[in-house]
């Protein structure tokens, strides 16, 4: 079999044709329902070779939503945290994908392949992106896990859109009930230390992002500790891919949102997991408080685990997921 090369005046108008059908595909992948809101491209979409189409939804204010959706099965979303995407799930996607499940993440606004507004990047915008991921997908009995910031959208989508399409739910190193302390919160964290993030993300942006995943996201600050370059390169890679000012405001959104009335609409079966020794979001006034506050859910505590448990501590957590989604 032999490839035919164009001939030097032909190839330009054949390059020129493909970048104009790259501009145009995502036109043609997203279009709207009968109420305006996004529907995503899905298997009957026109498949040009050579031109890769991207999975993603528009939102109501405009807000273009990266997602990935994998395998076949009961539905499983997944939301990340700050300041990372989609990518921090994969080892879980991964597993879960290859065992029955179809699993969604999606890139929260102003973060991974997501689009970067100015506004919008609090708590109730990310609720109702998720939830407009949700209905583009048509996504029923969906067992939705949030982990850190991903938690509190979690928390966030159960107040404002209820759990008629939700058969479990799921909180990993998650930031509810409420991080910052606060009269009727005192084992919260003091707004000093969010300021310092704030000032931190200011000054030095990328130097912020490699100190935290260096540090106490995965615990290689503690004594003996495994260190995985990796991990710390992944971690960076993908804060530094969010948008500055997205995941500035988004220090604000996970630490001072209250979730307290939101989990106690928590009406389905809800697994819990959170490491004891978690520098980032501590497990008392997080998942131990919430356990107080959902005292049906199953709380799993991880001895000696850090906040990025997803990573260092991945193949229990795949398994416990595996488990509680199949009780």
């Amino acid at each position: 079999m032999t490839t035919e090369e164009p001939s030097a005046d032909t190839a330009p108008s054949r390059r020129g044709v493909l970048v104009g059908t790259a501009a145009v595909l995502p036109l043609l992948a997203i279009g709207t329902d009968g109420a305006g809101a996004a529907t995503p491209a899905r298997s009957d979409t026109p498949k040009i070779p050579g031109v890769k189409t991207v999975n993603s939804i528009t939102t109501r204010d405009g807000v273009d939503i990266y997602f990935k959706d994998w395998g076949q099965g009961r539905p499983v979303v997944l939301s990340h945290g700050w300041p990372l995407s989609s990518d921090s799930w994969e080892a879980q996607a991964l597993h879960l994908a290859s065992n029955g499940f179809r699993v969604v993440t999606h890139d929260r606004r102003g973060h991974g392949r997501s689009s970067q507004p100015w506004h919008g990047n609090d708590m109730d915008h990310y609720a109702d992106d998720l939830a407009q991921v949700i209905e583009a997908l048509d996504l029923r009995d969906v067992s939705l896990f949030g982990f850190s910031t991903g938690g509190g959208e979690v928390a966030r989508y159960i107040g404002r859109h209820g759990t008629g399409r939700i058969a479990k739910l799921g909180l990993i190193s998650a930031v509810p009930p409420l991080m910052l302390k606060t009269a009727a919160n005192p084992g919260g964290l003091p707004k000093d230390v969010f300021d310092g993030l704030r000032a931190a993300s200011l000054a030095d942006r990328s130097k912020l992002y490699r100190d935290i995943a260096s540090g106490p996201f995965f615990g290689f600050n503690r004594p003996g500790a495994k260190v995985s370059q990796g991990m710390i390169d992944s971690f960076w890679l993908q804060g530094m891919q969010a948008g500055h000012k997205n995941t500035y405001d988004c220090i604000k959104a996970f630490s001072e949102t209250d979730f307290t009335e939101d989990l106690k609409k928590f009406d389905r079966p809800t697994l819990i997991v959170h490491g004891d020794d978690d520098q980032i979001v501590p497990i008392d006034a997080a998942g131990r408080a919430s356990k107080k506050l959902v005292p049906h859910a199953i709380l799993k505590v991880y001895a000696g685990a850090p906040h990025g448990l997803a990573d260092t501590h991945k193949d229990r957590l795949n398994a416990d997921l595996l488990e509680f989604l199949n009780a």
